[in-house]
Formats: C-alpha cells, structure tokens, sequence
C-alpha cells in the first residue's frame, strides 16, 4: 500500500509560480493514476490535475479551471510526482492533496474514487 506525502506549500506570489512534489512509501507510482486536488474553505474539493503513470510514459489531465496553469510531472524512479503551477492568484490558496486510485485505474475527478490521500500541504497566495 502506498503511502502518500506532500511537500511545496507555502506563500506564492500573485503572477508566480509553486511546484508541490508527492512522495510515494511503499512503492512506485508505476501503474497509479495520481490526481491532485485542493480544497479551500467553506469550498469542495476539486481536482485540478492528474498524471497517470506508465512503465516508459504518462498521461495528463487538468481541469478546465486551471488549465494552460498546471503542468504534472513525476521523477525517473516514479517515486516522486510534481505539480507545477503558474500565474498565482489568491483564488489558488488552498490545502493541496496528492491521492491514488487503485493500481490500474485511469484519472477521475471524483474524490471519492481514490483510496489513498496524503496529508496536504497548504498553499498561501499573497503579496
């Protein structure tokens, strides 16, 4: 069973950039769809991007809302997976989550259909 832990929170800067990083223990990402989902206050949780991992490739998807802001990448062991986000507003302020579905499923945007979730790592948006 993996388990999960995000790093890479932190105060942004309006108009700049942050890069998250999920750690996987226990295992590789090979063969894990990986979404990444935030949740702000008094808001649902939303996933904003997901990097479904292969043996020699991946496939990504990214929400309508962020899309053209996110880019997903993951480390040659397949241990670590990025998110990469840029033109910060404070609409992106929220606590980011990293979550696996069972091995072999492909990305969803429902939060209830993945099974292992990391602690989150809070993301500030401020000048």
């Amino acid at each position: 069973q993996l388990q999960l832990a995000e790093s890479g929170g932190g105060l942004g800067q309006p108009g700049g950039s942050l890069r998250l990083s999920c750690a996987a223990s226990g295992g590789t990402f090979q063969g894990y769809a990986v979404g990444w989902f935030r949740q702000a206050p008094g808001k649902q949780r939303e996933m904003i991007a997901c990097i479904r991992n292969f043996a020699n490739s991946v496939e990504r998807e990214n929400a309508d809302s962020v899309k053209g802001r996110v880019f997903t990448s993951r480390n040659n062991a397949k241990t670590t997976v990025y998110l990469r986000m840029d033109s910060l507003s404070p609409d992106d302020a929220a606590l980011y989550y990293c979550a696996v579905r069972s091995r072999g499923l492909p990305c969803s945007k429902i939060p209830d259909e993945y099974n292992t979730w990391g602690q989150g790592t809070q993301v500030t948006v401020a000048s």
